[in-house]
């Protein structure tokens, strides 16, 4: 990689937070609306990506996520690269209007299949 290309990552946010009070909505609310202001797109419920450019930036957004954390729960990241993102598969359902309207970096796609897929063990 040349040292001018900046590297496209994408960050993934899994939760799982309690919802059993209305405090604890609350608190869940809050933290889905952080996500969304800090430019995370809801892949499905409770697991949200944003593309980051460059390891600096995908840091940044942890500690950002990190500072934003619910008392209660469980919050996971993980960071993946553009290519691995490429090679995601939707198997079942529609790709969501903030996936079909992302931006796309070096020909990233969401493939999707009519039909169920049956993956060799």
């Amino acid at each position: 990689m040349k040292a001018e290309e900046t590297r496209i990552l994408w960050l993934f946010v899994f939760f799982d937070l309690p919802v059993g009070t209305k405090s604890e909505r609350r608190v869940a609310t809050r933290f889905r609306n952080f996500l969304k202001d800090d430019g995370y797109m809801m892949l499905q419920f409770s697991v949200y990506v944003r593309v980051c450019r460059g390891e600096d930036a995908a840091a940044k957004h942890i500690l950002r996520v990190t500072k934003n954390l619910p008392p209660k729960g469980s919050v996971r990241a993980l960071q993946v690269t553009d290519k691995q993102y490429g090679r995601m598969k939707l198997l079942v359902g529609q790709a969501t209007k903030n996936e079909r309207v992302a931006p796309l970096y070096r020909g990233t796609v969401v493939r999707q299949f009519a039909a169920p897929v049956t993956l060799p063990i």
